[in-house]
């Protein structure tokens, strides 16, 4: 059943050597990616095609609805070996539109296991729930997959890991994306915070411009 995949991975493999001789030589000595990439685990959001990266230069942590919860020791992780070990200077949370596991939220239906961590995007829907419920079902999902995006950046430098960093005066940058899939294209930043002191006013910024989407 995977033959196909194994016969992709050796073209890949031989590609890459004759584009990029030595490539996988210096990659198994060492990792030194520029970004940290938050993003969804939807198969149709590859993170390094997206942004036409090679191997080595994008650290990515994905789960569903790019989520950035607090008590998830995983993202966590990933976040602190990023800017304390690998140097990184810009992380990226980028959301997509027509995202499954924000309709999944919306729609109301039990899938099991999942809801226990589609609760967090439920809630940041009932924190906007005036805001969005005014709008179509689509509409909703539409400003929802935005919404989400900039509680996740809030969550990312809010953590103790960017509390630490930032503390310790390094220079890194935390940033809110929405990539469309419908033409394969990342909308310019909704909002890059460079420390804690400036958080909540590129915060309420970017709720500020999704509200204005909502009034038109």
């Amino acid at each position: 059943m995977l033959d196909g995949l194994f016969e992709n991975n050796r073209a890949w493999a031989e590609r890459m050597n004759r584009e990029n001789p030595g490539l996988f030589e210096r990659l198994a000595l060492q990792q030194a990616p520029q970004y940290l990439w938050i993003g969804c685990a939807d198969s149709r959001v590859p993170a390094s095609q997206i942004l036409g990266v090679g191997p080595g230069e994008l650290f990515v942590h994905r789960n569903i609805g790019n989520t950035v919860v607090h008590t998830d020791l995983n993202c966590l992780s990933v976040l602190q070996y990023a800017v304390d070990i690998l140097k990184i200077k810009d992380v990226m949370v980028c959301g997509h539109y027509e995202c499954g596991g924000i309709r999944a939220a919306l729609n109301g239906h039990r899938y099991g296991l999942i809801d226990n961590w589609l609760s967090h995007i439920r809630e940041v829907f009932t924190k906007h729930k005036s805001l969005l419920t005014p709008l179509s079902p689509d509409k909703q999902i539409e400003r929802m997959c935005e919404l989400n995006v900039a509680e996740q950046v809030l969550n990312v430098c809010q953590s103790s890991v960017m509390a630490d960093v930032w503390r310790r005066g390094e220079e890194i940058c935390v940033h809110g994306l929405i990539y469309s899939i419908r033409d394969g294209l990342i909308n310019a930043p909704m909002l890059s915070v460079k420390n804690l002191e400036e958080t909540q006013e590129a915060y309420n910024n970017a709720i500020e411009i999704i509200t204005l989407k909502c009034q038109h």
